[in-house]
């Protein structure tokens, strides 16, 4: 799955180590995500979305797109 949250956290001036806080998870969460090693949970996805204010679809992107 691709998705936009390295972009996402830039335009916020956010660190991994930030975004990671608002999340409650680890800064390695955060880069596997970024990097595509992980996917996140169906909750977490919904957090990422709640944050940035998008919808998940505009963050998270099966690959076959």
């Amino acid at each position: 799955m691709r998705n936009r949250l390295r972009e996402l956290r830039a335009e916020s001036g956010w660190s991994q180590g930030d975004l990671a806080e608002r999340l409650d998870v680890s800064r390695q969460t955060v880069n596997a995500i970024e990097t595509g090693k992980y996917d996140p949970s169906l909750p977490l996805a919904f957090r990422i979305a709640r944050l940035f204010g998008q919808p998940i679809e505009d963050i998270f992107h099966p690959d076959e797109e």
